[in-house]
């Protein structure tokens, strides 16, 4: 199934030598690319999954103005270990990092309360551990603010080591939605494969534990 591809068009020089800065749009239609073949047949070094977003729409008429308040999202994902071990890791709770042997496989950088960041907020994923890990499920959900997921311009962008940029957009939207699954990356031990998702969960993380069968258990706290 062929992926949509929207090529770097910059200056050769401007690019940086040997490397391919093609960015790679996972669509409805082409959900799913696999990190190995993006990086030249093995997955490795450090995955960096980027959320970027617009905290306040543009207002303008009732409806807009309705819409126009501040949005609190929070990047996050839910993390399955090869040993069965499972977690989550995210801002509530101060959860920024998982719970396994030896360092995190997974951090979380920081928490953008206002989505005016330039670096937004950032997932790293030590590929190194790729044998350790079962699967991934990133997502995001509205802390603060009305569910106004058209008005965020929500995009979420992988960043692996030395392979194309691989960008999803949420580009549907539920207004009675606060939870929305972005990527579900699932390993083999040698490589990762990263399926488009975005699917809006009416509900919080025990919500989106539910539908995808993730098995936790879940109590209410807050940042």
């Amino acid at each position: 199934m062929p992926i949509d591809y929207t090529k770097d068009r910059r200056p050769k020089a401007a690019q940086g030598a040997g490397v391919s800065l093609s960015k790679v749009t996972l669509t409805k239609n082409s959900p799913t690319v696999s990190l190995s073949k993006q990086q030249g047949g093995s997955a490795g070094g450090e995955l960096r999954v980027n959320l970027n977003w617009t905290s306040r729409p543009p207002s303008g008429g009732l409806f807009k103005r309705m819409a126009s308040a501040d949005i609190d999202l929070d990047l996050a994902c839910l993390y399955e270990l090869a040993n069965g071990r499972k977690g989550v890791v995210q801002a509530l709770g101060n959860s920024f990092t998982s719970r396994n042997d030896g360092s995190p496989i997974i951090s979380l950088d920081g928490d953008d309360r206002t989505g005016q960041s330039t670096e937004g907020e950032n997932l790293r994923i030590d590929l190194s551990r790729l044998r350790e890990v079962r699967r991934i499920l990133v997502f995001t959900f509205i802390y603060e603010g009305t569910p106004n997921w058209a008005g965020a311009n929500a995009v979420v962008t992988l960043y692996p080591q030395g392979g194309a940029p691989i960008e999803i957009h949420l580009d549907e939207a539920d207004p009675g939605a606060r939870t929305c699954a972005i990527a579900l990356l699932e390993s083999t031990g040698t490589d990762l494969s990263v399926r488009r998702e975005v699917q809006y969960i009416k509900g919080t993380q025990s919500a989106l534990d539910a539908a995808y069968g993730w098995g936790m258990s879940w109590t209410k706290g807050r940042k």
